[in-house]
């Protein structure tokens, strides 16, 4: 029998991220948080690496265990506010640092951790490469959270992977950055995500949600980029459901109404299926 889930309201959290200054970003979080919790919003994505900033060099000595002190603030929040969270946090294991998300409930329980997988060239001294996909069941419909580069095009097995576990929705905490010389009317921001998401939107009917943090990259190998937002979300159908604004300085809070849609294959019933899609990969 086929499950129907509840149309939800989620926020993306396009929030500015200081590199090194976990207080003063956590303090963001929260706020975007409860600023989502009162527009109605159900869950609320938020961008990777909110705490230290992506690449921030800062991690080595602020990154937190999961559960732990960074992870804590925010599942405090998600409860206060009887709001799901996804979050994008640096965490400590061992002597590693990964580059992690993880899913919240309204209670202010984690349900999920995923640890990036596709960590670019430049940040492999800092992060450790994630060895464990997973989705998980929640009342609005199966979550699966990876994290920006993981959907890249040539990438996408993970989201594949994702999808034939049974996710309705992929949420992807993020970090866009262009050089600083960057000319957004020249050269606007955006086409390799939609490219990417449309195609697992497309293939599997799901729904693909980017949300990236704005500022400046102070330190680290992209020291001098500006990360832009242009958060993104794409529907089953493949169409743009809304993209946040462009800028170094484009905080915003954008509410989405969306809903799981039915799964109509699984197993090894999505041989048949992807084909008839016109997919010929693996």
């Amino acid at each position: 029998m086929i499950t129907l889930f509840p149309k939800f309201k989620l926020a993306m959290g396009q929030m500015l991220v200081e590199g090194g200054k976990v207080e003063e970003n956590l303090k963001r979080a929260e706020t975007m948080i409860e600023k989502a919790a009162e527009n109605g919003c159900q869950i609320i994505i938020l961008p990777e690496c909110l705490d230290t900033g992506w690449t921030h060099p800062s991690a080595k000595e602020l990154a937190k265990e999961i559960p732990g002190e960074t992870a804590d603030r925010l599942c405090q929040a998600a409860a206060e506010n009887g709001i799901m969270v996804v979050a994008g946090i640096t965490e400590r294991s061992h002597q590693k640092i990964y580059n992690s998300a993880i899913l919240i409930d309204e209670k202010g329980s984690i349900l999920l951790k995923h640890r990036k997988i596709n960590v670019l060239k430049i940040a492999q001294d800092l992060y450790s490469i994630g060895n464990i996909l997973s989705v998980v069941e929640t009342k609005l419909g199966t979550i699966g959270v990876n994290i920006c580069a993981d959907n890249f095009m040539n990438s996408l097995a993970i989201g594949h992977v994702q999808a034939r576990m049974g996710a309705h929705f992929i949420f992807s905490p993020s970090s866009w950055a262009v050089k600083a010389e960057h000319d957004n009317t020249k050269q606007p921001y955006g086409e390799f995500w939609r490219k990417s998401y449309t195609e697992l939107c497309r293939l599997y009917g799901i729904t693909v949600v980017g949300v990236s943090n704005v500022g400046w990259i102070t330190a680290g190998p992209w020291r001098g980029r500006k990360v832009i937002g242009c958060s993104l979300a794409v529907g089953p159908d493949g169409k743009v459901i809304a993209k946040g604004p462009y800028g170094a300085d484009a905080e915003a809070l954008i509410p989405i109404e969306i809903q799981a849609k039915p799964r109509d294959a699984k197993g090894t019933e999505y041989s048949r299926y992807l084909k008839e899609k016109g997919y010929s990969g693996p």
